[in-house]
């Protein structure tokens, strides 16, 4: 097989392989309780990044996340290393303010 003709099968290839891609938006999921029987979801509490840390928000978002237990971690927290997939973190910044949510 010469050059010419690899070069225009590679080329073909790339262009069947982008057309299968998609480009459409996809819009974002409605804060819903997750289900605490599959543990914590943070992603369900992304859209708290941004907001103040407040004890009534922890417990909304412990809830949304299906989370059994939840925490506010400052800059300056201490924290273990141990890993409970059921525990809701949301880091803050020094005024509070949601930077990262996670669980673990």
């Amino acid at each position: 097989m010469n050059l010419k003709t690899r070069f225009s099968l590679i080329l073909a290839t790339a262009l069947l392989a982008a057309g299968c891609s998609s480009t459409a938006e996809k819009s974002e999921p409605a804060a819903t309780p997750a289900d605490p029987a599959l543990g914590c979801t943070s992603s369900a509490v992304e859209h708290l990044k941004g907001k103040t840390a407040t004890p009534e928000l922890l417990e909304q978002a412990r809830q949304q996340a299906g989370a059994s237990t939840a925490r506010i971690l400052t800059p300056d927290s201490v924290v273990t290393l141990e890993y409970n997939g059921q525990r809701l973190n949301l880091n803050v910044d020094d005024q509070r303010v949601i930077a990262r949510v996670s669980c673990g």
